[in-house]
């Protein structure tokens, strides 16, 4: 049963929700959690603890702690305490053998006097039974199960900006998004929970008043034009330059602010004692947002064990809605809150002073409260209290509030100077840095009134220092705001010699694991985390760090701030995967000739960021004998390939040779214009890392070609260094501008001469020219750049025009040789090709160790040059042995092994002695070819060496000298006829 209605809850009586939890079924409400429902349907132990497997409930209701996380599917690891309840759920507790009720694994508890903190350093280490303690650590760990059958989920990324970002829709982050609105700056605020007004809805002491006045406020900010509201909204974490991810359930959004206030309050914290644990033992603000946010009872019988107002109020909350009270245990001799504790005896509740819980007491099954035990308390008990003297008080709800630990993780990490206040008992900002500004609980300001000024205070200054308002009155403003009497306890921590009584609930870590951890020499915070693991789980410290803190404090005779915190690293709470990789997007570009290609039936493969074909699929054909066709065509007649995804730079001025020569291994000083010639890039440590070929248009101009895969990193590095060296050049990128189609083939200057006024005979138009001419495309003469290049290792052009004419030249050309069988050709069949000609692909026969020597290109560096990026590391590297060689192989004539793949291994003597680089089945040559990295020893043609298979199998090759086909490039040189090509003479 609900309890009666109330102006500020949550819920929609009128709507009820059917969910199923544990295989059984429960409905709920509009509005409710997972939690609330499942409270209001009776249930009691909603969860297992990590290590013990100890029964637990609610616990703060405020995303603080994870006693209830759960998991329906795909869902895992849901936080029941602020998941909305949704119709059809199908929950399940994680870390339970067995579910819930009846969950096996709780025997561990059993077991507890063997398993110490930090256990696991000292034991299941030995080589012969590790590997079986590991297999059963790792089978009873963990929350909840992966499924690997969960749909890709795909979240956006959005952009914000505002002039103030407010983080925290209490009271005091109130009061200072409409006082910063109201100096004219544009505002943002943010708070997790579904709605506003933070614990101005639900800390009211039993007084409407409290209720009209937050409500009041929350409707000024749902109102003002210049405050958007985000909520069910998480800032995440902190970083440089006013930079905050707020995440919720759909997507991250990345804000820029110009000033930042965190009003983001603080964690309530659990007493210590033993059984503290125990369902119906919870933190007073859960009991009290369960009863007015979602009018469900807490409990029938409550029990407030107090250390501050809070608790006070917290009693007159339950009594206004209804719960009984029977007595507020207050640990404090005296205390400054003498109205609220005769109102409270005014009602008949008893209060006792200088008394704490010293133990809860559970029912037969140990699953419920069914009371506690009061004994007298001082602070100067230590670490032991004696439990001779207590009086049991019946309940079934303990409500503690003793104390707060601000939420200061934000704080942290923008890199503000804390120290501890011992008039409130929690660190506060000393010194925070520019434009971040902080105001309520998290600045130690606990009473409404003080909240609202102080929240108004941060407003004025984070609007001065965005630009809006007024500058002095933002400098005038007072600091923080003075508390009658502390909100925290110094030492809300009870011993008992039977233990059970727990620092931090995820980790199962009692009292006596901190006196253990501190003995063995973990007396430093971050040792002692790390150690005990305190702070270590899901929740990330909320509940646990403050009241572990003081225990070393204790324990090592230190005050706070000399023990200080923990580092708070991003993220302030756990951010879905889905949410950090964002929509999975994928850049992808493709040339002017994409839509050409679709209409022949390309197959498309990316390359780079490139969408290229890898082979035209012809109706009835296989793969294998497309690709085939491809390359035998080109090598019978013509072929023609887009090849527009290259890389495409222009360098221009007086020094842009002396650019070249100090970029590339190769010598272009004496390169004359209107010839290629073949470029290899270096790094500083001599590794190879592009290739291309540089065409000298002029003294002064140059145009030369990256691979398609490193055209912008290319670009950057060159841009790079010419901001170094500063030479009289400039650097333009016209990958874009330009599209390019390489014609290859015996009869690819028959085609081409239809179309061109320009001699193409050898001698006017050589190997490796290049030429500025017109073409001739759809009536009009369109200026083209043609080089005599043959990467494919036919005579060939590589023609390039301005992209707006790519797709009419393509079709021009295909007219044009449509006697002399042209065929399109893919990036598959082009690799053939090369390979035959033992042209090596960066990046596929090399990798990020591999120098010039490795890939036999020493006859492309020049080192008598002055100076060129990488050439020092390869003067060191030239008087080193050699550790690999790339040579070609060949398998046996006729031995076609499909079997045989890139990356397999070289094996000599039964160790790795290298790996295959390309490997493929010629046509042309009736022989299966490839590259290979072999040891030095092994790179003499005519060497047997064997390559280990998939599945163990060895195949043996031979090295042989590169190229295979055509050794001497005649067929790049000579006239070309059209008759079918063969090689002159056998190589392989």
């Amino acid at each position: 049963m609900r309890l009666t209605p109330h102006r500020g809850e949550w819920i929609e009586r009128d709507t009820r929700i059917d969910f199923s939890y544990e295989g059984k079924q429960y409905s709920g409400l509009i509005g409710d959690t997972i939690s609330s429902a499942l409270w209001d349907s009776g249930l009691r132990v909603l969860g297992r603890s990590f290590k013990y497997h100890r029964p637990r409930g609610v616990l703060s209701l405020a995303n603080h702690d994870v006693n209830v996380m759960l998991q329906d599917g795909a869902r895992l690891n849901v936080r029941a305490d602020v998941t909305a309840l949704t119709p059809g759920g199908n929950w399940y507790s994680v870390n339970t053998f067995g579910g819930v009720e009846g969950d096996r694994a709780r025997l561990v508890g059993k077991l507890a006097a063997f398993l110490p903190v930090g256990f696991y350093y000292k034991a299941f280490y030995s080589k012969r039974w590790f590997p079986r303690w590991e297999r059963m650590f790792r089978t009873m760990t963990g929350l909840g199960k992966v499924d690997f059958d969960a749909p890709h989920i795909r979240t956006p990324k959005r952009y914000g900006f505002c002039d103030v970002l407010v983080i925290g829709a209490g009271p005091s982050g109130l009061s200072a998004a409409l006082t910063a609105a109201g100096e004219g700056a544009d505002v943002v605020i943010v708070d997790e929970n579904a709605r506003i007004g933070g614990s101005g809805g639900y800390q009211l002491g039993g007084d409407e008043k409290r209720f009209d006045e937050i409500h009041e406020l929350a409707n000024a900010v749902l109102g003002h034009p210049r405050i958007r509201v985000m909520t069910g909204t998480l800032a995440a974490a902190y970083y440089a330059d006013l930079w905050v991810p707020l995440v919720n359930a759909t997507c991250i959004t990345k804000m820029r602010a110009k000033a930042v206030i965190v009003a983001s309050g603080a964690f309530e914290q659990p007493a210590v004692f033993r059984n503290n644990d125990l369902p119906g033992v919870m933190l007073a603000s859960a009991a009290q947002r369960l009863a007015y946010r979602y009018a469900v009872a807490p409990g029938k019988r409550a029990v407030v064990l107090a250390a501050n107002a809070d608790g006070y109020r917290a009693a007159l909350d339950m009594l206004a809605r209804g719960i009984e009270v029977v007595a507020v245990v207050d640990l404090r001799a005296s205390h400054a809150s003498d109205a609220l504790e005769r109102d409270l005896r005014a009602k008949g509740v008893d209060v006792l002073t200088s008394s704490c819980v010293v133990e809860a007491v559970p029912d037969r099954s140990g699953e419920r409260l069914t009371g506690v035990r009061v004994g007298a308390f001082s602070t100067n008990n230590g670490l032991r209290y004696s439990t001779a003297t207590t009086r049991l008080i019946e309940c079934d709800t303990l409500l503690m509030s003793v104390g707060w630990s601000p939420a200061a993780n934000l704080l942290y990490q923008a890199g503000t100077k804390m120290h501890f206040d011992h008039d409130v008992q929690q660190f506060v900002p000393e010194q925070l840095p520019a434009g971040v500004f902080a105001c309520g609980r998290v600045n130690g300001v606990y009473t409404l009134g003080s909240k609202l000024r102080d929240g108004a205070r941060a407003g004025v200054q984070a609007a001065a220092h965005s630009g809006n308002g007024d500058c002095k009155a933002g400098e005038a403003a007072q600091l923080r705001l003075l508390e009658r009497e502390s909100p925290s306890h110094p030492w809300p921590i009870v011993g008992h010699a039977s233990g059970k009584n727990f620092v931090d609930f995820d980790e199962d870590l009692q009292l006596k694991d901190f006196e253990n951890a501190v003995q063995e020499g973990f007396d430093n915070i971050e040792l002692l985390k790390r150690f005990s693991t305190n702070g270590m789980g899901p929740s990330q410290g909320k509940h646990s760090n403050m009241n572990g803190l003081r225990i070393l404090a204790r324990l090592t005779g230190k005050e706070p701030q000399e023990v200080g915190t923990t580092t708070a690293r991003p993220f302030f709470h756990p951010v879905p995967m889905s949410h950090l990789a964002g929509r999975g997007f994928n850049p992808e570009r493709r040339t002017p000739l994409h839509a050409q290609h679709q209409l022949l039936g390309a197959v498309w493969m990316p390359a780079g960021v490139w969408q290229r074909p890898e082979y035209y699929a012809v109706a009835g054909k296989e793969r294998a004998v497309c690709i085939e066709e491809e390359a035998l065509a080109v090598r019978n007649g013509v072929g023609i390939i887009d090849v527009g995804t290259l890389g495409k730079i222009e360098v221009r001025g007086p020094q842009a040779a002396e650019f070249l020569e100090r970029v590339y291994v190769s010598k272009y000083a004496g390169l004359k214009p209107g010839m290629t010639r073949y470029a290899v890039m270096c790094d500083e440590s001599g590794v190879v890392i592009d290739d291309g070929v540089i065409a000298r248009l002029a003294d002064d101009h140059f145009y030369f070609t990256t691979t398609t895969s490193g055209a912008a990193a290319i670009y950057r590095e060159l841009s790079r260094l010419n901001t170094i060296w500063r030479l009289d050049c400039g650097i333009v990128n016209v990958t874009g501008a330009f599209a390019a189609v390489n014609l290859a083939g015996p009869a690819s200057r028959a085609v081409l001469g239809k179309l061109v006024d320009l001699d193409l005979s050898p001698a006017a138009f050589p190997y490796l020219g290049v030429r500025a001419t017109g073409i001739a495309l759809d009536q009009n003469r369109v200026p083209a750049r043609l080089m005599r290049v043959g990467f494919v290792g036919e005579w060939g052009y590589e023609i390039h025009i301005p992209a707006e004419y790519g797709a009419a030249l393509w079709r021009t050309l295909l007219e044009a040789g449509r006697e002399h069988g042209i065929r399109p050709f893919g990036v598959e069949a082009q690799r053939l090709l090369r390979l035959e000609k033992g042209h090596v692909i960066v990046s596929q026969d090399t990798d990020g160790l591999t120098t010039p020597r490795d890939a036999g290109m020493e006859w492309a560096v020049k080192m008598d040059k002055p100076f060129f990026v990488g050439k020092r590391s390869l003067q060191i590297i030239d008087k080193l042995p050699a550790k690999q060689r790339l040579v070609g192989f060949a398998l046996d004539a006729g031995v076609r092994d499909a079997g045989l793949r890139e990356c397999h291994l070289v094996i000599e003597r039964g160790e790795i002695a290298g790996r295959v680089t390309s490997v493929a089945w010629s046509a042309t040559l009736q022989k299966t070819i490839g590259l290979a990295f072999v040891r030095p020893d092994q790179a003499e043609p005519g060497t047997r060496i064997s390559f280990r298979a998939s599945g163990g199998r060895m195949v043996s090759a031979t090295v042989v000298p590169t190229p295979f086909y055509d050794p001497e490039s005649e067929r790049q040189k000579d006239a070309v006829t059209t008759k079918a090509a063969a090689p002159k003479k056998e190589t392989a």
